[in-house]
């Protein structure tokens, strides 16, 4: 028998579940009838640029934080060791980056959607792919994410898989339709505070049945699931400290710097400087959140690496790792299960009610208003609500999508992310830093980078690479000599034998390439869309100064070069910094980019972008150049 068909839950554990659906349909309530009732666009996708940085972080936080964080991370601590928990390293710049880069560049530009920042610095047709290639990916991860708490729920309860899949889609549906992003952050707020309980409450109850810390402590380390720095440099190993600390910054900027979802958060806030903030606040939570997952795991080896415990969760997949453990731990303590439950089911609706307004969006500003300038306020608050449930209906399908992969939901959303997520990131970094780069090379280089990780990605999964080879996920805790641990150098421990890496088959050619780590995917597929749009622009004619929007660029390659003369720096990087809007008297207004998004600009906020981005050595303002 299933062994998960032996849990069960009890009165309590439904009452904690239900009261996180209810307090969930409440906020949303609450902000669709209170304040501005969510009459105007402002209000229901940005919630009327007054949010602090303290919701904003922890939205960011749950955005992000999803089920698939939940339920996959334990299980590849328990499978692979904790060489994952580098990822943390990734954590530092994958936040300053986008706090000092990106933050500033999209603010200051007042944009509703990141993907207008295309058209202003490129042209239409690549704001259009931007956009269509965001939902694209949204929409497919977001089965991941429906999918994975229907799991949950169906495993501890016997509830039916798609009716819970069904609940899933239509509760955040509602909250989301009904109370716009000020209902979508703070039922973030509510829902943190619930992942993070539940993950705790699993943790204490996991160490004293398992003996103690010391006990916790022993087990791991003779099970050889504590690693260290393993600074291999082959890019098809799993996990390493390159492809987590280096490969993992290009995955969380995708997430954090350029991403809707998060870009939406950032501009909700009242300031660019609490917007800045709540990128800060961020990390220590995130740090939190991945130690909490990663502790997870190992009390859950500690549990059952003895050959006594092989039977209780040796038919189980990936995914079900954690849902048996913790049914196991919590089964005898009434409303713990619940609360565990109800902290997946957090994760997943503050990650899909977020994608569904972020969806809303892109698709009225992007898609929707530009051919449809005379819409009126109240009709496009009406489309952007009905935009919201239509994508909620949506996702609902993709959930079966996410039924039929055989990979572990953790690593099935890093490829969606590596492989989406990180062309869009390409562009983005293309126009940002590269004064050079035209239109046609931006869409050049979005086409081949999508090529690129679309290549190598289904090329992964239809020969089942993707990092090597999955370990064997049950060990017996003194099958492995602390020495050997010693003498394999600073390695993962990946497999519970002494057999040499060497001496395994090695991938060869096309295969080997198919084997590179999903964690590399996104780094890949960025490189690809900037060298490839940076080669079409050259060949193409690069853009000159003057065809650059004021604004849309970050002074990379000026930073860069601060040994380099004033004159000749300009003449090379050709970009004007954030501040400054040059008059080119010599050129007609004809041959000036237009764009429906202004940029207004304070003499507070031009005297603060002119510290932030001038040279230490100010250049003169000559005759052509103003600020507004």
């Amino acid at each position: 028998m299933d062994p998960l068909e032996r849990m069960h839950f009890t009165t309590i554990d439904y009452v904690i579940f239900a009261l996180l659906l209810v307090a969930s349909m409440g906020i949303g309530l609450y902000y669709a009838l209170s304040g501005g009732r969510q009459r105007t666009t402002q209000e229901f996708l940005l919630a009327d640029r007054s949010m602090s940085c303290l919701p904003v972080s922890l939205s960011l936080i749950a955005t992000f934080q999803s089920a698939v964080a939940i339920v996959g991370v334990p299980a590849e601590i328990y499978t692979h060791g904790t060489q994952y928990w580098f990822i943390g390293c990734a954590y530092i710049l994958g936040l300053l980056i986008p706090a000092h880069v990106f933050i500033p560049v999209f603010y200051r530009l007042h944009l509703t959607s990141a993907y207008q920042y295309l058209e202003l610095r490129f042209s239409k047709p690549v704001r259009i792919c931007g956009t269509l290639t965001f939902i694209f990916q949204t929409v497919i991860y977001m089965g991941v994410c429906v999918y994975t708490p229907a799991l949950a729920l169906n495993a501890v309860t016997g509830f039916d898989l798609w009716g819970a899949v069904l609940a899933t889609g239509l509760v955040c549906t509602l909250y989301t339709t009904l109370g716009g992003l000020k209902a979508v952050i703070w039922t973030d707020v509510f829902q943190t505070i619930v992942m993070f309980a539940g993950q705790l409450a699993v943790i204490v109850v996991g160490v004293q049945q398992t003996g103690g810390l010391a006990e916790v402590w022993r087990k791991v380390w003779e099970g050889n699931r504590i690693s260290g720095i393993d600074l291999n440099p082959d890019p098809t190993e799993r996990y390493t400290f390159w492809t987590l600390g280096v490969g993992g910054v290009f995955l969380m900027l995708s997430l954090y710097g350029v991403n809707q979802a998060q870009v939406q958060r950032y501009l909700s806030s009242k300031t660019e400087r609490e917007a800045i903030m709540s990128c800060y606040m961020v990390f220590p939570s995130l740090q939190v959140a991945l130690a909490l997952s990663c502790v997870m795991g190992l009390v859950m080896f500690a549990r059952y690496c003895g050959e006594d415990q092989f039977h209780k969760i040796g038919n189980l997949s990936k995914n079900e790792m954690v849902l048996y453990f913790v049914m196991d731990m919590l089964q005898d303590l009434p409303g713990l299960s619940g609360l565990f439950i109800a902290c997946v089911f957090s994760a997943a609706l503050s990650t899909i009610s977020s994608a569904f307004n972020s969806l809303a969006t892109v698709t009225l500003e992007d898609l929707i208003k530009p051919h449809c300038s005379s819409m009126t306020e109240a009709r496009a608050t009406l489309l952007s609500k009905g935009l919201a449930c239509s994508y909620g209906l949506m996702c609902l399908a993709m959930a079966y999508l996410t039924h039929l992969m055989s990979d572990s939901v953790l690593q099935a959303a890093f490829k969606i992310f590596g492989m989406v997520g990180g062309p869009l990131l390409g562009i983005f970094c293309l126009g940002m830093f590269f004064p050079w780069a035209n239109s046609t090379g931006a869409l050049a280089g979005l086409g081949s980078g999508l090529v690129m990780a679309f290549w190598v990605g289904i090329g992964s999964i239809v020969t089942r690479t993707s990092g090597g080879p999955a370990a064997v996920s049950h060990f017996n805790c003194t099958a492995v000599q602390l020495s050997e641990n010693i003498t394999t150098a600073i390695g993962t421990a990946l497999n519970s034998t002494a057999v040499p890496t060497s001496t395994s088959s090695q991938p060869m050619g096309l295969q080997r390439f198919y084997s590179l780590s999903f964690m590399w995917y996104s780094a890949l597929s960025s490189f690809t869309v900037v060298i490839t749009g940076l080669i079409v622009s050259f060949l193409t004619g690069p853009m000159k100064e003057e065809d650059v929007t004021p604004g849309t660029l970050y002074p990379l390659l000026g930073n860069m070069l601060f040994f380099v003369p004033d004159n000749l720096k300009q003449n090379l990087c050709c970009a004007t910094p954030l501040g400054h809007r040059p008059i080119i008297q010599e050129c007609p207004p004809a041959q000036h980019k237009e764009s429906n998004v202004q940029a207004d600009y304070t003499e507070e906020e031009e005297e603060e972008e002119r510290l932030n981005f001038l040279p230490t050595s100010p250049t003169p303002v000559t005759e052509h150049e103003t600020t507004v």
